[in-house]
């Protein structure tokens, strides 16, 4: 299996956030963790992440144990995160914000920096093009000199993707990406999580707009009050009694549009 975690649990003193959740990534699907506000969703991205240490249990990326690797290292490995709120750089351009990221695959240092090596130019040419093939795939070409304060809320999303696809990532995590736009816009950014899948990205989200995951997961991942009560695919989600009483029979019942 391309990504697994078998019973990973996050206790804080008394309180399990996370406890005893197994679930696993196929490479090139896009899986969504759904669940009731509180129900431990960003507590288990930080936790495959390597942001919050494990309590106990394991996570697998490609075969390897990486639980108790830190978060660059994860990064290193290929997998990328974007957060709920992205800090970005508001008064640098939009391509500024994504060198910075592709920064995390370069191993130029300060002396390289001073004297202007030729790796460091070579890594610098490279950060470009990874850059602008970042930019092109999110569709912001047209805004690259552009400060980030004067971009519109929806092409900051467009830009946390891009600052997540610089760093060659073969899987990412998404947190809430459609949070705070419009149905058209919501529209165009599952177009994009269509598109990183079909080029072969895994891609792991976090989201409450249930019309856009029931038509854009291949399989959903289920939590409330910090455990796992269904895995599977849209149609078995949206007929399982246990999520229907944790959403109340709510917006699991949501109409499906095609991506």
């Amino acid at each position: 299996m391309f990504f697994r975690t078998e019973g990973i649990t996050k206790r804080f003193g008394g309180l399990a956030a996370v406890e005893d959740v197994s679930a696993s990534f196929e490479k090139g699907s896009i899986t969504a963790i759904i669940g009731p506000n509180g129900a431990g969703k960003s507590t288990f991205f930080n936790l495959i992440s390597g942001i919050h240490p494990i309590t106990s249990g394991k996570v697998f990326f490609k075969d390897n144990d990486i639980t108790k690797m830190p978060p660059q290292q994860i990064a290193r490995l290929g997998i990328g995160r974007t957060f709920q709120t992205t800090n970005l750089f508001e008064q640098s351009t939009v391509l500024d914000n994504v060198l910075i990221g592709h920064r995390l695959r370069t191993k130029s240092g300060i002396w390289d920096a001073i004297f202007r090596t030729a790796r460091e130019k070579e890594e610098e040419k490279r950060s470009y093009e990874k850059a602008m093939q970042a930019l092109a795939f999110v569709e912001l070409e047209n805004v690259v000199e552009h400060p980030v304060s004067l971009i519109s809320q929806e092409e900051k999303k467009r830009l946390a993707f891009a600052l997540a696809l610089a760093t060659d990532p073969e899987m990412v995590l998404l947190d809430e990406p459609a949070a705070g736009v419009n149905p058209d816009e919501t529209d165009g950014l599952a177009y994009l999580m269509r598109k990183m899948a079909d080029h072969g990205i895994t891609v792991c989200l976090i989201e409450h707009k249930m019309p856009m995951i029931m038509s854009l997961a291949d399989k959903i991942v289920v939590l409330n009050h910090g455990k796992k009560i269904a895995e599977g695919r849209p149609d078995e989600i949206r007929q399982n009694e246990a999520v229907i009483q944790a959403y109340l029979g709510g917006e699991v019942h949501a109409p499906v549009k095609q991506y």
